[in-house]
């Protein structure tokens, strides 16, 4: 049994600078429970020795008995029983904070997802996603917003606001988890009365620059738009005749004018389909147009946000399988 302090050191008994650690704080909640350093040596598997040297530094820390004499047995001190219902608390709290997440569950999540997605995905992509999350997580809803600026996407998802962004801007902020989804060539819409809806082959790039261009993003935005980022690490420039806020209102602008619409090959072809326009393939030196899952590393291991990361890559699997495979210069963050 420890020698317990005499009323000189009690009486002189500082609090030492120091921190206890959750396995000090275990053995303190077993001794002012148990009372006894023998039995707490015993439910934590080590020596009396050990837990005697243990209580010793306790007592230093804390600057306190703890554990006194009564009789033949040993009893808290006041501030003791204090430290014992704030060590159950205190201890509670920590294992149920590293206990292993609760497994999702898709069909009793209630849970409400947000993506902002770029808006050439509408007609194509996002009616996909809503089918399979009714299929899967019928409780579930989501909110689909408009691409922010470069600041807000990224205090969005840092956040919390939003859970997922697809891309597809030439160059993804690194700082962001990413996983690509879609790979597509690069195509030009116009109408079928237009003088270039005879072309055959590729436009050449000087062709195409002579021309009047209709963009869903406003001038200031240039840097976001697939096109026009490309083109300005080319060092080149088009002149964008008219910009519009929705993809809806393309093929209405396109209709009857001069304009050229450049997108990505499956939504350039559903524009056809909407009316009397004619595909054309854009200049080679576009390359492709690749679009890409975001998110922040707050909420790249939760249970919830892995499915609907899966889930939103399902989605577009049968566009994909209409394209070439994913080039290699997009890497997957490991997940």
């Amino acid at each position: 049994m420890p020698s317990l302090p005499s009323s000189e050191d009690r009486t002189s008994m500082e609090p030492v600078n120091g921190a206890l650690d959750v396995r000090l704080m275990r053995t303190l909640l077993l001794l002012v429970t148990e009372c006894s350093v023998s039995r707490t040596a015993e439910i934590l598997g080590q020596t009396q020795p050990t837990v005697s040297l243990a209580l010793k530094r306790l007592r230093e820390l804390i600057g306190d008995p703890i554990l006194v004499r009564s009789g033949g047995s040993l009893v808290p001190t006041e501030r003791g029983l204090e430290l014992r219902a704030t060590l159950q608390r205190l201890l509670a709290d920590i294992d149920t904070l590293l206990a292993p997440p609760p497994s999702f569950d898709p069909e009793r999540t209630e849970r409400r997802f947000r993506i902002a997605a770029a808006n050439c995905l509408d007609a194509e992509f996002l009616p996909r996603i809503f089918a399979k999350l009714a299929e899967e997580a019928p409780r579930a809803s989501i909110d689909i917003a408009t691409l922010p600026g470069h600041d807000d996407l990224m205090s969005h998802l840092s956040d919390g606001s939003l859970d997922l962004v697809v891309g597809n801007w030439p160059r993804p902020p690194e700082q962001l988890r990413l996983a690509p989804l879609l790979s597509t060539p690069i195509k030009c819409v116009v109408a079928a009365g237009h003088r270039l809806a005879g072309t055959i082959g590729a436009l050449t790039m000087d062709r195409y620059l002579a021309e009047r261009h209709l963009s869903p993003s406003a001038d200031v935005m240039k840097q976001y738009s697939p096109i026009d980022g490309r083109l300005m690490e080319l060092g080149l420039n088009r002149h964008i005749a008219a910009s519009v806020p929705e993809y809806a209102i393309v093929p209405h602008m396109l209709a009857g004018s001069d304009l050229v619409f450049t997108t990505g090959a499956p939504f350039a072809e559903q524009i056809a389909d909407m009316g009397d326009f004619v595909v054309i393939d854009a200049p080679a030196e576009f390359g492709r147009m690749d679009f890409y899952l975001l998110w922040h590393d707050c909420k790249h291991h939760s249970p919830a946000h892995i499915w609907f990361r899966h889930l939103v890559k399902a989605s577009v699997s049968d566009l994909r399988s209409t394209v070439d495979a994913v080039p290699p210069m997009l890497r997957v963050a490991a997940e």
